[in-house]
């Protein structure tokens, strides 16, 4: 992991309107960095923030003040065309497998359709050769990109994902919950391609997670998030060991163990 910021959020607030003179802060003035090749977990309960946190560092949605660095420049006024190159710079994986591929399109074209957008391949030819390698990066076989994602299981549906988030090169890969959908088994599988690819690629990630077991296998560092702010940042092995914050300690003792492995 290296010690310069990959990105970073300082006093980023969000709120959203509940009707006449009601609003609720969904992020309250949050800071945090990410180095590269670090992943970061960001951890807590349903309708803490995480989810919020994240679309707001990706700049899919606006804070309401604040700011978002990305390699030091500030990106949090930018749109448009001067922010359309950190939009290749930065992918999600997200929760549900099946929700997030198009039924109606093959394997092929699903993988293909940042690379079309992004015009990445100068030709068909090399169009086929950069879908088939994403395929063999995520462990699918060749002869499953004609195939549609209702003939695939839930795990082969992520490693689509995954391979879709990856064909840009990003440098930077949010995953939102991306296991929490899936069975123990697979959500191994799948945790040991994220860190493989992260090796490989030279990634940096933000992980968010409500599950404990499996942050204490991935991450490296974790921030502990409650009710829109963020309580607790340290590194895995000492927030696990010697947990700071009450709300910290209340989430490791909801668990029934913590071990090396997501799976006994």
């Amino acid at each position: 992991m290296s010690e310069e910021i990959l990105i970073s959020a300082r006093n980023i607030t969000k709120s959203y309107s509940l009707g006449r003179k009601k609003r609720h802060i969904a992020v309250n003035d949050v800071s945090l960095e990410l180095y590269k090749g670090e992943t970061l977990a960001l951890v807590g309960e349903s309708g803490c923030g995480k989810s919020t946190l994240a679309r707001l560092l990706m700049r899919l949605i606006k804070a309401d003040s604040g700011r978002i660095c990305f390699e030091g420049t500030d990106i949090s006024a930018l749109s448009g065309r001067a922010l359309k190159p950190y939009r290749k710079r930065m992918q999600m994986i997200f929760q549900d497998p099946a929700s997030s591929l198009d039924p109606r399109l093959r394997i092929r074209d699903i993988i293909a359709e940042p690379l079309r957008v992004w015009r990445v391949c100068p030709d068909k030819t090399e169009m086929e050769r950069r879908i088939l390698d994403l395929l063999d990066m995520v462990e699918l076989k060749e002869s499953m990109i004609d195939w549609y994602p209702r003939e695939l299981s839930g795990g082969q549906k992520q490693r689509v994902g995954i391979a879709r988030a990856i064909a840009l090169d990003p440098e930077l890969i949010i995953c939102d919950e991306s296991v929490s959908a899936l069975d123990v088994s697979v959500q191994a599988q799948i945790l040991n391609l994220l860190k493989r690819l992260k090796k490989e690629l030279g990634l940096s990630c933000l992980f968010i997670s409500h599950d404990l077991s499996v942050v204490n296998f991935i991450a490296d560092r974790v921030c502990v998030m409650r009710g829109g702010v963020i309580c607790e940042t340290a590194d895995t092995e000492t927030l696990y060991a010697h947990p700071g914050h009450e709300y910290t300690r209340y989430l490791l003792s909801s668990i029934p163990a913590i071990g090396d492995d997501p799976v006994s």
